[in-house]
């Protein structure tokens, strides 16, 4: 027979089975609206007093202490409620991992003890409200407004911090902006500086050619003029030879 049956497809009042593995199964399939009331946990005595219940279930911005495990003793507020993992996370409670990072360690909520309850919620303090007398309303009411008021302080403190944020990330963006202009500014002079002394090469370059060209052409010009002059010489010589020979004839 399947848990769920054996206490009434979903009732309020819950009949658990004596076997072991029906009741993992329970604790294992349950539906959300019951996994919140396994969420509950013990009041301090002084809020037992106060509001006359013993349990109640732990909401995110409930102040809890610690009273089991390696972190007893220590408290602080609930950020965040796992209904399906059955597990809450406390403020300040954390693990490191074996490559040094810390992560937030979940407790379950038998082993914490309710301090100060969250009253923010007008449900939770309808339901809070109906064991009390006029004037424990009257209180509760006022101090549901000074959590109200604390929360809407902490939440303009948490928009002046991101908007404090993100005016460095701004500032930040603008001075690496102008890091790198004067870089690439400081790179295009030494660039121009650089083409200069080029330029001159290059202009030094084509005068040593232009030079080197005359000289060549000089060289040319005085080779066949002394060519031409031999040829003279020995043309001279033929016809002085020829007239010689002519003459003793």
């Amino acid at each position: 027979m399947a848990p769920y049956s054996i206490y009434g497809k979903y009732n309020s009042v819950i009949k658990m089975s004596s076997q072991p593995r029906k009741q993992r199964l329970f604790y294992h399939t349950a539906p959300l609206h019951i996994r919140k009331k396994m969420m509950g946990a013990h009041l301090a005595d002084d809020l037992i007093i106060k509001y006359k219940r013993r349990t109640m279930p732990v909401v995110r911005g409930d102040t809890v202490k610690i009273v089991r495990g390696q972190f007893r003793g220590q408290s602080g507020k609930v950020r965040k409620v796992m209904l399906r993992k059955q597990r809450i996370e406390v403020e300040g409670i954390t693990i490191k991992k074996a490559d040094g990072k810390s992560v937030p360690y979940f407790i379950h909520p038998s082993n914490v003890v309710i301090t100060k309850l969250n009253l923010t919620d007008p449900w939770r303090r309808s339901k809070i409200e109906e064991r009390l007398s006029e004037e424990a309303k009257k209180e509760v009411e006022k101090e549901a407004e000074e959590q109200i008021e604390e929360m809407k302080r902490e939440a303009e403190k948490a928009e002046m911090e991101e908007e404090e944020e993100q005016e460095e990330v701004e500032i930040e963006k603008k001075e690496e902006q102008r890091e790198e202009q004067e870089v690439k500014e400081e790179t295009g002079e030494e660039e121009a500086v650089e083409e200069q002394p080029e330029e001159q090469e290059m202009g030094e370059a084509k005068e040593e050619k232009a030079e080197k060209s005359v000289k060549e052409e000089e060289a040319e010009e005085t080779t066949e003029q002394h060519e031409e002059a031999q040829e003279t010489e020995e043309k001279t010589e033929e016809e002085g030879e020829q007239k010689e020979k002519k003459k003793e004839e």
